[in-house]
């Protein structure tokens, strides 16, 4: 699913970091290393349609690398 995070990520929680990712290799080869954490929280997302939704989105990111592979989990409203 393609889409677009409008505006600021909100409630965010960290759900893991390090060791405890399970991608933690994946993300190390591809990315580099760093100070991985996995992560999540609500924000309006466009969908590919166009409509405007809240969505609880998950994420992965490490200081100096960035937030990578953003993924929607569910759909709020």
């Amino acid at each position: 699913m393609h889409f677009e995070i409008i505006g600021e990520i909100e409630n965010v929680e960290t759900l893991a970091v390090g060791g405890k990712i399970r991608d933690i290799m994946r993300l190390r080869k591809q990315y580099g290393p760093g100070r991985w954490r996995k992560l999540k929280g609500v924000a309006r997302v466009r969908l590919q349609t166009g409509r405007i939704r809240s969505a609880e989105v998950h994420w992965y990111e490490a200081h100096g690398i960035g937030r990578k592979k953003t993924k929607i989990k569910r759909l709020m409203d």
